[in-house]
């Protein structure tokens, strides 16, 4: 069976924090999630586990996410040498800019494809970690990972996905996954 592995991660610092965009890799991770395809099963990663988490994500078939390669690697660039692009992977957000030449949020779709919602963003999960509050964000992160296998799986059975764009206009986007 093939091993996917869905991820998503959030940090300890926000992009002002450490001094804009271009320093994401000191921005810390507070709490990560994977859901493995060949166990069935979700993960939930504090800072201490950081190696088991790099070792999953190598031991994928597939890793995938939405914007992972220019954020979530580049957050756990911050803990390892080890080239992270380099891991077989789809960054949904890369692939759906390339089509639509524009960004998308993980909202927006989810929203138009299914009629659910993020349960909060990165801001507030920033903010339940100075609160001392991981259990908030791993239950957060676990739903973003579940809204990102939803999508995943989607487009791949459906070859499509729906947004809603600016305007709060339902539209589709072919995608071949």
């Amino acid at each position: 069976m093939k091993n996917i592995v869905y991820f998503d991660l959030e940090t300890q610092k926000s992009a002002d924090e450490v001094g804009g965009w271009g320093n994401i890799i000191r921005m810390g991770m507070s709490v990560a999630v994977t859901y493995s395809t060949a166990r069935g099963e979700y993960t939930i990663y504090g800072e201490k586990q950081v190696d088991d988490l790099l070792r999953e994500l190598q031991r994928a078939d597939l890793v995938v996410g939405f914007n992972n390669l220019r954020f979530d690697y580049e957050v756990l660039h911050g803990y390892t040498s080890m080239d992270l692009t380099q891991l077989p992977t789809l960054d949904m957000l890369v692939d759906l800019t390339a089509t639509l030449n524009h960004r998308l949020s993980l909202d927006s779709i989810a929203s138009a494809t299914f009629g659910v919602e993020k349960t909060a963003e990165g801001l507030q999960a920033i903010r339940w970690y100075k609160e001392g509050k991981l259990a908030e964000i791993a239950e957060y992160c676990c739903y973003d990972v579940k809204i990102t296998k939803l999508v995943h799986e989607y487009g791949l059975q459906n070859k499509q996905l729906f947004y809603e764009n600016r305007f709060g206009k339902k539209l589709n986007v072919a995608v071949n996954w």
